[in-house]
């Protein structure tokens, strides 16, 4: 690993000095006595000794769940209360307070890790053997009931999608890839097996240099990456402030993108910059880290009007089906995305109705017991069998490469003081698509300030989540069946 060193450089972290880490930290997790299943939450950015924790936590079979610091602290007690881990950690400068016993509280940094509180005990033991459908990690996303949903990951899962991924052969052991999603998004982690499954160099890019266009390409240029896993809104502020600059990265041959849709003109324009890089289009859901790779053409063809999502890794499978149930496979006809494959998630952490509606028996073979994961996504063939996206069946957004349920969004706004209702949607801007929130408020109450709207929401959900616009409107327009007209809403934006 490449990461930013103390005295303002940058530091290489060998393979071989990741593994004593790792095996430090391992040592130090089964002292305390900790059994497989007890799950271990760990906040951090990502770095060398973050990679080893976790990577400690799978050897044990501790299931990890990966938070950032900037996480709200009422954000973080739901993940606790749902989660119930067995142990906190956060590295040397965390700054984070407020969990309380039982659970276990410690510290990791490049001497170890260090246990301030130790974890109470968890009760009745597995043996410590780790099986491969064991729980590796669990991503807390955004959730409709205004709780945070935990998808658990299985070892298998996350194995069986880096090996379809190789096939591939994007990189070799001399890259460097330079990973910008928080230790939270399930895309980081990618990042690490990516990088460490093909023995090349991870290159975590400071959380301080992403929103600061020169400082983001500088520290690429000086750390010599080659490849770029970014979501497409963090080349936006690039491409207008500081197109020129990013002539000067000369060592990139590869740039991945996932999490959300990139508008084909912007993507055109920075293949105009970097003319000689492969492009991959990543599209899965959490629930299977991703399912599909797709190399675009560079540069991509004029007409083209939407980005190809190609078809699943080698070992699984994407269907569209109709609302017959039948296969969609007529090109330009729309269905929606089901996934099949043994990277598929095993469910949500303790929460078996929203499982069994998203992890549904197989509709092209339903006697076989075998369940698919109903994604929510819409898709349509292309004339050559390839998948085109068509965004989402249900409430569920992207913002910034971040899975946003909007039904949590309105659950908060509704609790501002004065407000009686709200809606959410994303808006189309001339830089980006924005949150907005059309509320409507008590009679005679005063005119919810945008402002205080905005510090309310962010007291408990991720900065992601805070609308950027508020809107007051005196009452919702409805549908003739008695729905809330969401289009006629966005004209009061």
């Amino acid at each position: 690993m490449v990461q930013p060193a103390p005295d303002g450089g940058l530091e290489t972290i060998t393979y071989g000095e990741l593994v004593d880490r790792t095996d430090r930290c391992a040592g130090a997790l089964d002292a305390l006595g900790l059994d497989v299943g007890d799950r271990v939450v760990v906040e951090s950015d990502t770095s060398a000794d973050a990679v080893a924790t976790i990577l400690a936590c799978a050897t044990l079979g501790l299931p990890f769940i990966p938070v950032s610091p900037g996480l709200p602290d009422e954000r973080l007690r739901a993940i606790l209360a749902g989660a119930e881990p067995a142990l906190y950690l956060q590295g040397p400068d965390g700054r984070r307070t407020g969990v309380d016993a039982p659970i276990g509280t410690g510290r990791f940094g490049p001497d170890g890790l260090r246990t301030e509180r130790a974890p109470a005990a968890r009760g009745p033991r597995r043996r410590r053997v780790v099986t491969a459908v064991d729980t590796a990690y669990i991503i807390f996303t955004s959730g409709t009931t205004g709780r945070p949903k935990g998808v658990a990951m299985s070892h298998r899962g996350v194995v069986s999608f880096l090996r379809g991924v190789r096939t591939f052969d994007l990189l070799t052991a001399d890259d460097r890839v330079a990973g910008t999603a928080p230790l939270q998004f399930d895309f980081a982690l990618f990042d690490i097996g990516f990088a460490l499954s093909h023995g090349a160099t991870l290159v975590p890019v400071p959380r301080a240099r992403l929103t600061w266009p020169r400082r983001f390409l500088g520290f690429l240029r000086d750390a010599e990456v080659t490849h770029v896993d970014a979501v497409p809104s963090l080349w936006r502020p690039v491409l207008r402030h500081e197109p020129e600059m990013l002539t000067e990265l000369t060592d990139v041959r590869g740039v991945l993108f996932s999490g959300e849709a990139f508008p084909p003109h912007e993507l055109r324009s920075l293949q105009g910059a970097l003319p000689k890089a492969r492009f991959l289009n990543l599209y899965g859901p959490t629930e299977v880290m991703a399912i599909s790779v797709t190399e675009l053409p560079n540069p991509l063809p004029p007409e083209a009007e939407r980005l190809s999502i190609g078809s699943a890794v080698p070992g699984a499978e994407m269907t569209l089906i109709g609302p017959d149930g039948r296969v969609v496979d007529e090109p330009g006809v729309v269905g929606e995305i089901y996934l099949r494959g043994p990277s598929l998630f095993t469910g949500y952490w303790n929460d078996p109705e929203t499982t069994r509606r998203a992890l549904v028996p197989d509709p092209l073979d339903p006697a076989s017991g075998r369940l698919v994961l109903r994604t929510g996504d819409l898709a349509s063939p292309g004339p050559d069998g390839a998948l085109y996206f068509h965004g989402r069946a249900d409430s569920q957004v992207q913002i910034r490469g971040n899975r946003v349920e909007l039904g949590e969004v309105e659950l908060r706004v509704a609790e501002f003081p004065g407000v009686t209702g709200a809606i959410a949607a994303v808006l189309p801007h001339d830089d980006e698509p924005r949150l907005h929130v059309f509320v409507t408020r008590a009679a005679g109450g005063p005119v919810p300030d945008a402002k205080n709207v905005a510090d309310f929401v962010r007291a408990v959900l991720p900065a992601y989540m805070v609308p950027s616009h508020v809107h007051v409107v005196e009452a919702f327009p409805l549908t003739a069946n008695g729905k809330v007209d969401r289009a006629a809403l966005h004209a009061f934006a």
